[in-house]
């Protein structure tokens, strides 16, 4: 497995997150068939320590369970039904695992971004339990998953676990220590909410040698302009409207 930046500058935000159920294996499958080679996605871990793929702290808004994430095994949260609230079309999706995720995407050459999101208390060990899994997961794999939080404790601890993984630090806005923030995780890219970044945070970053990528940007005319400033990556969840390029 190897590190160096590799990934596509389209990105399908919790895979084809809004033609099909979030964070779940129908969404990355739709994707790829959009011509999408690269996916976003959650990743929590179940009260049992299983890595399994959810946005919220709760279930209520994607599944047809209710309740605190944290409160759930991976044994209920594997019976539930994550695609009925979508659409009749995924009634019975599943949520799926990383490691599932991980089957799809190696078998299809494809890229991933592991959004660390932890349960509030959890930063530390979440970080740890998924750099290790995801090192595992892609041991075989010529295309590292990229891993992203706005947690820096999640952060530091996937570094401090698998120092080879990329890392990428996520924020809403720029702060203005983001180069000492950076170099402390070691990280390669800063991810930015697209409202939030300017042509002068473009310069920066470049410059200062790390990689740029934005969330979330629907429109292809914004997105070309922003590639041509010179961001990385481009995450988004129009991914029926923004056809995707590998350069």
């Amino acid at each position: 497995m190897t590190s160096p930046w590799y990934y596509p500058v389209h990105i399908a935000h919790r895979g084809a997150g809004k033609l099909a159920p979030e964070n779940t294996l129908a969404a990355v499958k739709l994707g790829y068939d959009l011509g999408y080679r690269m996916f976003e996605c959650d990743v929590k871990l179940s009260s049992d320590g299983v890595a399994y793929l959810l946005h919220d702290a709760t279930l209520n808004r994607t599944t047809n369970g209710m309740g605190n994430a944290n409160d759930a095994n991976w044994g209920k949260l594997s019976q539930l039904d994550a695609g009925a609230w979508h659409s009749p079309a995924y009634v019975g999706e599943s949520i799926p695992t990383l490691a599932m995720i991980a089957t799809f995407v190696c078998a299809h050459d494809c890229a991933l971004n592991i959004e660390i999101k932890p349960i509030p208390g959890t930063e530390a060990h979440t970080g740890k339990v998924v750099a290790n899994l995801a090192a595992q997961l892609w041991r075989d794999s010529q295309i590292a998953p990229l891993l992203s939080s706005f947690s820096e404790a999640a952060l530091a601890a996937a570094y401090a676990a698998q120092p080879s993984l990329p890392r990428a630090l996520l924020v809403e806005t720029v702060p203005a220590d983001w180069q000492n923030r950076l170099e402390r995780l070691a990280c390669v890219a800063l991810v930015c909410e697209v409202t939030a970044l300017n042509d002068k945070h473009v310069r920066e970053l470049k410059a200062a040698g790390y990689k740029l990528l934005v969330y979330t940007c629907n429109s292809p005319e914004k997105a070309q302009q922003l590639l041509a400033l010179g961001v990385d990556g481009v995450i988004t969840d129009a991914v029926d409207v923004i056809k995707p390029t590998f350069a």
